[in-house]
């Protein structure tokens, strides 16, 4: 377990705010109304000294919100931890990979013009959602992560549509990728590539001078089109997901 690891998850975790966030001992409870995982999840940093009791407090925190309840496990988890949870009855679900690059050397150029903005426009929002988003609902506090922290937004357009967008963190010389989407329609066009190499040119510019991402283990074809960007494997995680009472 590096300490490059641990810092990845950190850095993931101050990129994606949620909005509500409360500690049990080494352990922080996120809340942002149910939209996406990570912001819905115990960000479990070490091991309280009574297991059983945290974890009794942890899912009542999210049974209060309707929620069931979520641990991240990922490198300061403990391995005793993700035991105790799947005993308990926990699924593991979406088993997700960190990926790192250094940015020592010119970013190839984009093959497609992308737009980089401070601020996610409607039409930015509105494509990452229709490809990322899991529910028909949770735009608005969708935006509110993303905003939660200084960003940058790409867009690849044609004929004034957004076809693929991401967004990218700069944070002390670490560039972190995410909302990385392509539409369906578009796809095997090299757009999210194009997307990927303006973010990661723009914060080299800016004096990033490495960069990371999570991808879902499960996406292969991401995955290539990352290692083929210069990114490689740095680290693992995955979710335990309570079960219905």
């Amino acid at each position: 377990m590096s300490g490059e690891r641990v810092e990845i998850e950190t850095l993931v975790h101050q990129a994606w705010p949620a909005p509500h966030q409360e500690a049990i001992g080494g352990w922080i409870l996120r809340y942002a109304d149910g939209v996406t995982k990570r912001a819905n999840s115990v960000l479990a940093w070490g091991e309280p000294d009574n297991l059983d009791e945290a974890v009794g407090a942890a899912e009542k925190f999210y049974a209060e919100r309707g929620l069931p309840c979520v641990f991240s496990i990922g490198p300061r988890a403990t391995s005793r931890l993700d035991a105790f949870l799947a005993d308990r009855g926990y699924r593991l679900v979406d088993q997700a990979l960190y990926m790192t690059a250094l940015l020592d050397g010119e970013t190839p150029r984009p093959a497609h013009h992308a737009t980089i903005a401070d601020e996610p426009s409607g039409d930015w929002l509105a494509t990452w959602w229709e490809v990322d988003g899991r529910f028909d609902r949770g735009l608005e506090t969708a935006e509110r992560i993303a905003r939660g922290v200084p960003a940058s937004y790409a867009t690849v357009e044609e004929d004034g549509a957004p076809l693929a967008v991401g967004r990218s963190v700069l944070q002390d010389g670490m560039l972190g990728i995410y909302c990385m989407a392509t539409v369906p329609a578009a796809r095997r066009r090299g757009l999210g590539r194009s997307v990927l190499r303006a973010l990661l040119a723009h914060g080299r510019a800016r004096g990033a001078t490495g960069a990371y991402l999570v991808v879902l283990a499960r996406n292969t074809t991401a995955i290539a089109m990352y290692a083929a960007e210069g990114f490689t494997p740095a680290g693992r995680y995955h979710y335990r997901v309570s079960t219905p009472a």
